[in-house]
């Protein structure tokens, strides 16, 4: 079993604010878990009792709407956590998460996060921190929704996936997304989403090869996302 002590992913996330001691007790007791591309990590409804630290991969976590549209919130990759505001608040969940590609996610009960919630201030703050973000994400979403189109839905997510999953060796962003899980983050048919990246590859705005995509006229998609 890896050691949290040791691991790097947690210097991404609130783990890094626990001792050495606490540490070591988190380790004796969490499992890790080889996930499938494509499998669930949770669903909505589930009462997961405990908190996800992801060691590799990315998933994409999504919200079913009443009229049967799925909408994916946020992608989740290496260093980050899930299931957090679930356990605060002991509800079930209302989001689904499912992996993008294989995944090692480690589980840690919500008996011993309770532990550290408790005797750790600096770890506590960590926590309300990044619920704090995601809240904002949320909200940023909701206006995002409502008063911009989907071309500009489209471009800042493409400025999103540049700047958090390309690396300098290479351009393509490295993340796979389907053409259905596009349409699904920017709200929009996937006709719809396939004939605008169709018209910013014409305008040499993104570059297509097969399944990757790259960015390479980045000013461009920003005016697009800001309205011109």
């Amino acid at each position: 079993m890896s050691n949290c002590q040791q691991c790097m992913v947690r210097k991404f996330n609130s783990l890094n604010e626990l001792s050495k001691e606490e540490l070591i007790r988190i380790s004796s007791c969490k499992t890790i878990r080889i996930v499938k591309k494509g499998e669930i990590i949770f669903n909505e409804g589930d009462h997961i009792n405990g908190v996800y630290c992801i060691k590799k991969g990315v998933c994409k976590v999504s919200k079913m709407s009443e009229n049967g549209r799925n909408q994916i919130i946020h992608l989740v990759s290496k260093g980050n956590t899930l299931g957090e505001r679930n356990l605060i608040s002991e509800e079930a969940c209302n989001l689904k998460a499912v992996a993008l590609e294989d995944m090692e996610i480690c589980y840690i009960p919500k008996e011993e996060i309770f532990i550290d919630l408790e005797k750790n201030p600096k770890f506590s703050m960590s926590v309300l921190k990044k619920m704090a973000s995601n809240l904002k994400q949320a909200d940023n979403l909701i206006v995002n929704m409502a008063q911009k189109t989907t071309r500009q839905r489209l471009a800042e997510t493409l400025i999103y996936l540049d700047l958090n999953f390309t690396t300098p060796e290479n351009k393509y962003i490295n993340v796979h997304l389907s053409r259905d899980d596009f349409a699904d983050i920017i709200g929009a048919a996937t006709e719809s989403t396939i004939r605008l990246l169709s018209d910013f590859k014409k305008k040499k705005i993104i570059k297509i090869d097969g399944k990757h995509i790259a960015v390479i006229d980045k000013t461009t998609l920003e005016k697009i996302a800001q309205g011109f």
